[in-house]
């Protein structure tokens, strides 16, 4: 596969892994009764609406990286701590299922090209699931954990998330995230697998 190639292959696949999970979010959070990220623009499938440029400069290196947070207000909830968990686990949720989607899909794919593409959507969605579910403010596993933690240390975790990204980076630069991923990326191809028809 030439660079070019390569390179539309993999933007396929970081926009589709992007774009369901930041979905899944806004409109897990819609549901519940939070229309924050519907009123800014982003309950929506548009790629463009959910980058974060040094989240995606890691994607294209690491397979590993994040998107740009949606913006959701708990109060608005009926129940704020359920409400938080059940939109934190939404994102990593829809990258599950787009995963499962796409893994049936190659079954039947009988262009090259096409199954390349699929390949890359379900290690995309993924990888991007996985990371998205460390437990470092501001992803997805921080929201689940920050669910059954005591509010203070919940507060104290917050007043470090400016450093979050630089943590991001070191764990990538230094492929110590392989060691902490990996276990994380293989359960949920195990998943994936479960689910293929």
């Amino acid at each position: 596969m030439n660079m070019l190639s390569q390179f539309l292959v993999t933007a396929v696949g970081i926009a589709v892994a992007i774009s369901v999970h930041e979905f899944g979010h806004a409109y897990v959070a819609h549901l519940l009764g939070d229309d924050t990220a519907k009123m800014s623009g982003r309950m929506t499938l548009d790629p463009l609406k959910h980058l974060d440029p040094l989240g995606l400069i890691m994607l294209i290196i690491a397979r590993f990286g994040w998107a740009k947070p949606v913006p959701v207000n708990p109060n608005n909830f009926k129940n704020y701590k359920v409400g938080n968990l059940i939109v934190s686990l939404a994102g990593p949720a829809f990258n599950l299922l787009t995963a499962i989607i796409f893994a049936n899909l190659m079954r039947f794919a009988n262009i090259e090209a096409v199954l390349i593409i699929f390949n890359a959507i379900v290690s995309y969605c993924i990888g991007f699931a996985a990371f998205n579910l460390l437990p470092l403010p501001p992803l997805d596993g921080w929201g689940i954990i920050s669910t059954f933690i005591p509010l203070k240390y919940y507060d104290v975790a917050y007043k470090y998330e400016s450093m979050s990204t630089f943590i991001f980076i070191l764990l990538i630069l230094t492929n110590f995230h392989l060691i902490i991923l990996n276990p994380i990326v293989n359960v949920l191809y195990s998943i994936v697998a479960t689910f293929i028809i």
